[in-house]
């Protein structure tokens, strides 16, 4: 994935682009850092670009170029980048283009943070008058006075870049007065619709959530059964008493009653035996 975002001083672009790489796994690419650590590893395009600064003059675009061109073929760059200052003029956007078409590499989005200016500026008078009133330090480049130049100079070189990845189809436009994570969300419906990312990427942080979730709810699952497996065995347990209890009453009860069945029936057999033998033996003593 290869982005620029666009938008004048204060749109938020630093802050998008930081969520961004986040989200993405993707680089910042900022020009004057990039120029810096050509300049420290000494590469020759570093090299020239020191000659350059040390004289006090402005890095001309071709050696810009150059230090991107090196950037880009790092490997942490492999997944893509955003562009973070870069490109500011419409012939640094038309040299960007002969660099990436020669590295058959191509731009995925230009999204534009669209601010309101004097919304931007109140912003920044009220961010100012609440500083000297708590005797905090002001930035000299965090006034209104500077913040108007930035803006001037935004819609002077800048604002023409709109329209030309506006020709090209590569342009988006997002309200940046928005909340930071509306803004985040916009951005990427704006991706997926351009079809810069998968819509696997959305569900990422999703994904990784549901490992653990899954877990634990087996987790849950596991400490149940295992609590109805006792109880179950609970009650296992005492049926099996019960049916011993219930067992032994029985064989005593019947041991009882066959006891309570012999006696009476032996009674009942001597009584029977008693009174007929006297009634025989006088029949034949009379026939006699």
């Amino acid at each position: 994935m290869r982005i620029i975002l666009l938008g004048p001083p204060g749109s938020g672009k630093g802050t998008q682009a930081q969520l961004l790489v986040q989200r993405y796994g993707i680089v910042q690419l900022s020009t004057g850092e990039m120029l810096r650590a050509a300049v420290a590893a000494g590469t020759p395009v570093g090299l020239k670009a020191k000659e350059i600064m040390a004289s006090g003059s402005l890095v001309p675009d071709d050696v810009v170029v150059g230090i991107i061109s090196d950037r880009i073929d790092q490997p942490d760059a492999k997944n893509g980048f955003i562009l973070d200052g870069f490109p500011r003029t419409v012939p640094q956007a038309e040299a960007l283009d002969e660099l990436l078409k020669h590295k058959h590499l191509k731009l995925d989005a230009v999204i534009e943070l669209r601010v309101n200016e004097s919304a931007l500026l109140s912003r920044v008078e009220t961010r100012v008058a609440q500083m000297r009133e708590r005797g905090e330090e002001v930035r000299v480049d965090d006034t209104p006075e500077v913040l108007t130049k930035r803006l001037a100079s935004y819609r002077s070189q800048t604002e023409p870049l709109i329209h030309y990845y506006s020709e090209r189809r590569k342009l988006s436009t997002i309200d940046g007065m928005m909340a930071i994570d509306e803004v985040t969300r916009a951005i990427h419906r704006q991706l997926l619709a351009l079809g810069a990312v998968e819509p696997k990427t959305h569900a990422r942080s999703a994904a990784k959530a549901a490992p653990a979730k899954k877990a634990k709810a087996g987790k849950k699952s596991a400490k149940k059964a295992v609590k109805t497996a006792k109880k179950a065995a609970k009650s296992a347990k005492t049926t099996k008493k019960t049916a011993k209890k219930a067992v032994k009453g029985t064989k005593k009860a019947a041991k009882k009653t066959a006891k309570k069945t012999v006696k009476k029936t032996a009674k009942k057999t001597v009584k029977k035996g008693s009174k007929k033998g006297p009634k025989k033996v006088t029949k034949k003593r009379a026939k006699r």
